[in-house]
């Protein structure tokens, strides 16, 4: 399960930013991942859950904003959005020829902080 070596790296992140910042305490943290990053939302949770403890983050919340994979299609230039986890072809025209723009991310959005 990497989803455990996602959650240590943010929170390793969030509190490297907040010692910097000087501040002592992360209250939430707001993520954003791609449909399509391989990242399971629960899972990352509940690993989240479980690695925050003893660190600055302990007792904070964790959020996270889904975003479906998305891109363009070269042949019939339709933008297009899928909550699939993958895309073989364009879903207007059924073109292989395409791009993905979204869908992949995985972003701290923003730490909130005490």
């Amino acid at each position: 399960m990497h989803e455990a070596s996602i959650a240590l790296s943010v929170i390793d992140i969030a509190e490297k930013q907040c010692r910097e910042a000087g501040y002592s305490r992360i209250k939430g943290i707001e993520l954003r991942i791609g449909n399509a990053s391989g990242v399971l939302p629960d899972a990352l949770m509940t690993a989240f859950d479980i690695v925050k403890l003893e660190t600055m983050a302990e007792g904070a919340n964790l959020v996270i904003e889904s975003i479906p994979l998305g891109g363009l299609c070269r042949t019939c230039e339709t933008q297009f959005t899928t909550n699939d986890q993958f895309i073989l072809a364009c879903p207007d025209c059924s073109s292989k020829d395409f791009t993905l723009d979204r869908g992949r991310e995985l972003d701290i959005i923003e730490i909130e902080v005490e």
